[in-house]
C-alpha cells in the first residue's frame, strides 16, 4: 500500500503522509518547493523565475486578504505519469488487462455499508473500493485497488487530479500566500500504451464528468477556475517500467514499497509508510518535509516574516487553519466540486486535530 488506512489516521498527527502515489507525492514536492521559492524572496531578497510579489495596493494580508505571491504569467506547469492515474482514468486500460471482462464483486467494507432508512441511490459512489464493478465509469474511486488492503477513503489519482483542475495545484498552506491563478495543470503526458483517449475524455474534460461545474464556476473568485488540462502522449516508456528497455520476459514485477521526493531546491527523502525511511510512523522524527505538520510549519515561518505586523493564523489545530478566512474560496471550490460533479466523495478527516 501507499495510502494510510483510514484507522490510522488519528495518529497520523500531521507527521504521516495519507497517499504517497507519485502523482500526490509529487504534487506536494511542488507545494514544499513553492514554499523554498516564498521563503527565498522573504529572507533572501532573491528573484524567482516562478514567483513574485503580489502588486496589488492592498494592506489586508493573510488571512482574508490578497495573497503574498503570485505565479509567473509566462512559466506553465506540465506533469509526467509513467502509468495511467489510478481510477477513472485508468478504468478501460484495467478492463483490457483481465482475461474475465466481467465487473468484480467485492463485498462492502462496513464503513461502505449503505443506510438503508436513506436513499442510497443518491450516493451510489459509496459502493465502489479499488478497482470493483469495474462496470461503472466516470464515478469516484478509492485507494488501494486490492480488496484485501485493509480500508482507506484516500481518493484515486484520477479523482485528486481533477480535483486539482478547479482548486489548483496548491495545497492550503501554500494557498494562503500564493494566489492560484496560474498554478494549475497546462497538460498530462502519458506514454500511448497508458493512454485511453474514452477515459481521459470522460475523466478530466469539461465535456465528461465535470462537465456540471459550468454554472458554480461562475461563483468562484480569488483566482480560481475550472481549468482542464490537455493529455499528450509520448512514444517513450520510462526506463524502469514493465514495458521499458530493462523489461525482462518471464519476471515477475511487484510495486516497491518505497517512494523518492525529489526537487531542485534542495527536497531529496526516501520514504516508506508515509515517514522518512528508517523511522517508525510514531517517531516524533519521522515527518517528511512535505507532511502537513512540516509544511504548516514553514508557511508560518513565511507568513511571520512577510506581515510581521500581522498574526498569522498559527494557533489551535490544522483543522482550525484551513478553516481560516483566507482559505474560504478554496473551501468553497472543492465543496462544489464534490458536490456537482464528484458525487460520492468521502472525506478522509480523522488527522486535523494536531497543533
Amino acid at each position: 500500500m501507499k495510502c494510510l488506512p483510514a484507522s490510522k489516521l488519528p495518529s497520523a498527527k500531521g507527521r504521516v503522509l495519507h497517499d504517497w502515489h507519485a502523482e500526490v507525492l509529487v504534487t506536494r514536492a511542488f507545494n514544499h518547493f513553492v514554499l523554498q521559492e516564498c521563503k527565498a524572496i522573504i529572507t533572501d531578497g532573491k528573484d524567482s523565475p516562478y514567483l513574485r510579489r503580489s502588486t496589488s495596493t492592498t494592506t489586508d494580508g493573510p488571512p482574508g486578504g490578497q495573497p503574498h505571491f503570485c505565479w509567473m504569467e509566462d512559466v506553465t506547469l506540465h506533469m509526467y505519469c509513467s502509468e495511467a492515474p489510478c481510477g477513472d482514468a485508468s478504468m478501460e486500460l484495467t478492463i483490457s488487462a483481465q482475461q474475465d471482462a466481467s465487473p468484480w464483486e467485492a463485498p462492502l467494507p462496513p464503513h461502505l455499508m449503505p443506510d438503508k432508512t436513506s436513499d442510497s441511490a443518491s450516493a451510489p459512489e459509496l459502493a465502489l473500493l479499488g478497482r470493483a464493478c469495474f462496470g461503472q465509469l466516470g464515478v469516484v474511486r478509492r485507494k488501494p485497488a486490492r480488496a484485501d488492503a485493509p480500508p482507506s477513503l484516500s481518493k484515486s489519482c484520477s479523482d485528486k487530479l481533477a480535483l486539482r483542475q478547479c482548486a489548483s495545484l496548491l495545497s492550503s498552506p501554500a494557498a494562503l500566500l500564493v494566489s492560484p491563478a496560474g498554478v494549475y495543470l497546462t497538460s498530462l503526458v502519458l506514454p500511448e500504451t497508458q493512454y485511453s483517449a474514452a477515459a481521459c475524455e470522460r475523466c478530466f474534460s469539461a465535456r465528461g464528468r465535470l462537465a456540471p461545474l459550468g454554472a458554480a464556476e461562475t461563483e468562484w473568485e480569488d483566482g480560481y477556475v475550472f481549468r482542464p488540462f490537455t493529455v499528450q502522449t509520448t512514444v517513450l516508456e520510462f526506463e524502469y517500467s514493465r514495458r521499458g528497455a530493462g523489461h525482462k520476459e518471464g519476471l515477475r514485477y511487484v510495486a516497491s514499497n518505497l517512494a523518492t521526493a525529489w526537487s531542485c531546491n534542495g527536497l531529496e527523502e526516501n520514504l516508506i509508510g508515509g515517514v522518512l525511511q528508517g523511522r517508525k510512523q510514531s517517531d516524533t522524527r519521522a515527518g517528511s518535509a512535505v507532511s502537513r505538520g512540516k509544511m504548516w510549519t514553514l508557511a508560518q515561518e513565511i507568513g511571520r516574516q512577510a506581515e510581521p505586523d500581522r498574526i498569522f493564523p498559527t494557533l489551535g489545530t490544522y483543522g482550525a487553519f484551513k478553516n481560516s478566512p483566507g482559505l474560504t474560496m478554496r473551501h468553497k471550490v472543492k465543496e462544489d466540486v464534490r458536490g456537482e460533479a464528484l458525487k460520492g466523495w468521502v472525506r478522509n478527516t480523522g488527522d486535523d486535530d494536531f497543533d
